[in-house]
């Protein structure tokens, strides 16, 4: 094994380029992992073009991308569990597993947190990767790891869906058909939700949706959504709702489209992190309010899905960029916003 690796490395707003970097050594409880695929999140693009989410800065040079999947090709002298040559999805957050919440199951709200791709913490677009074996999951031989780096976003989804107690015989609505708004429909589909019609403003994105089997579709730019959900649903509104698209807009047109006593989760974040949205409307309704941070102790329950079939994941790439041309590949996603619905990275 050589030992430099090539690093997609951001050295300032918009700008990356591949650089060599040491490869790591894992620690006693870790694997060493070839990353072979690396989804592009919208939270990468969001740090690519402006440097911060939040509280989170970027300070450079700084390694972008979360969503991974490769193979083992050295293991840590307390691993048991993993051997060189698996194929693994790898969860991106490690946590204190020590604090209330931890302890309680929720990690995913653990404050202790290190992420990929949070800043300070360099993220997966580099071709190796010393991580956590606890949380490498050993993929099924007919499960690629390009599908393997696609565990991540569908985990989120698959925890929207269970946030929101998805079962048969409900009609769901979406709005926004990006990757987490068609990973969340993917995830309803699974645990039995027929009848799920999918909100966007771009055309493409709802055609994939359609694609995908989604019931129905509906352009916000050229419709009234709440009027058309009423109209698909005879009047009666939905029974759960998820909002991916981080709009107030959007969150509004839920809470007048829902059927009294239904479910809304919200994922999407906003830009400035606040909405206005009629409460009182949603009082009346009594509707139950749900949000996602992330996932927690989904992988297993995400990889099975797709190794049976029931997810299928690999459908919502719409484009595979090489690691050489990063650059490209992140300026393409930024401003293709409406073609590119999902873009992979493949490193090796």
């Amino acid at each position: 094994m050589h030992m430099k690796m090539r690093a997609a490395v951001m050295t300032d707003l918009q700008k990356v380029e591949i650089q060599e970097r040491e490869i790591p050594s894992p620690k006693s409880d870790e694997v060493l992992v070839k990353v072979e695929y690396v989804g592009i999140c919208g939270s990468d693009l969001h740090y690519y073009e402006s440097g911060r989410i939040g509280d989170f800065i970027v300070e450079t040079p700084f390694v972008l991308g979360h969503e991974a999947g490769g193979t083992v090709v050295k293991v840590g002298e307390d691993v048991k569990r993993l051997k060189v040559g698996d194929r693994v999805a790898m969860e991106p957050g490690k946590t204190c597993g020590k604090c209330e919440l931890c302890r309680q199951g929720k990690y995913n709200l653990c404050k202790n947190v290190a992420f990929f791709a949070t800043p300070p913490v360099d993220g997966v677009l580099q071709e190796y990767v010393a991580h956590e074996a606890a949380l490498c999951f050993k993929l099924p031989d007919h499960v690629s790891t390009m599908e393997g780096a696609l565990i991540e976003p569908l985990a989120v989804g698959m925890h929207a869906a269970s946030q929101g107690d998805a079962h048969i015989g409900q009609t769901a609505v979406i709005t926004g058909a990006g990757c987490i708004g068609l990973v969340s429909m993917l995830s309803l589909q699974a645990m039995g939700v027929s009848r799920i019609i999918v909100v966007d403003i771009m055309e493409k994105r709802l055609q994939k949706a359609l694609d995908l089997g989604a019931f129905a579709v509906i352009n916000g730019k050229e419709e009234d959504t709440a009027a058309r959900i009423m109209e698909l649903t005879d009047g009666k509104g939905f029974d759960l709702g998820i909002e991916t698209a981080g709009s107030q807009v959007t969150a509004s047109q839920l809470i007048l489209g829902a059927k009294k006593g239904a479910a809304i989760v919200f994922v999407g974040y906003s830009a400035s992190g606040e909405m206005t949205l009629p409460v009182g409307m949603a009082l009346d309704k009594e509707l139950t309010f749900k949000t996602v941070f992330r996932y927690r102790n989904i992988y297993p329950m995400a990889i099975e899905a797709v190794a049976s079939g029931k997810i299928r994941i690999k459908e919502i790439v719409t484009d595979y960029f090489e690691l050489e041309n990063i650059q490209n590949a992140l300026d393409s996603c930024v401003k293709n916003k409406s073609d590119i619905v999902k873009g992979v990275i493949k490193v090796q």
